[in-house]
């Protein structure tokens, strides 16, 4: 059985630094980032707690590929993505505690 995967972006509540990231259960994930479970972690350090963008896919292999895509390109075109699918930039309602 073909497991399903998730990338999403994380910023902190200044939207000032951004994180990409890919998982199999991004409902668990987005909570794990919000509780900063992983202590001195990137997103722990910079804050990165509000979820602004997701994408699913049927396999984490595609999903892996959209990310590794999504981290080469520029703020101005990762800003561009985020804005054609939520353009305030509100956290995302996963199931998880806000950000605000």
């Amino acid at each position: 059985m073909q497991k399903g995967g998730f990338i999403y972006i994380l910023t902190n509540k200044n939207k000032t630094t951004l994180y990409i990231g890919v998982t199999n259960d991004v409902v668990r994930r987005v909570y794990e980032h919000k509780t900063h479970l992983y202590h001195n972690s990137f997103t722990d350090k910079y804050n990165l707690d509000c979820c602004i963008y997701y994408e699913v896919f049927e396999s984490i292999e595609q999903a892996i590929d959209r990310e590794k895509y999504l981290k080469k390109l520029s703020r101005e075109n990762k800003e561009k993505l985020i804005n054609s699918f939520n353009p305030n930039w509100d956290d995302l309602d996963l199931g998880v505690i806000n950000c605000n």
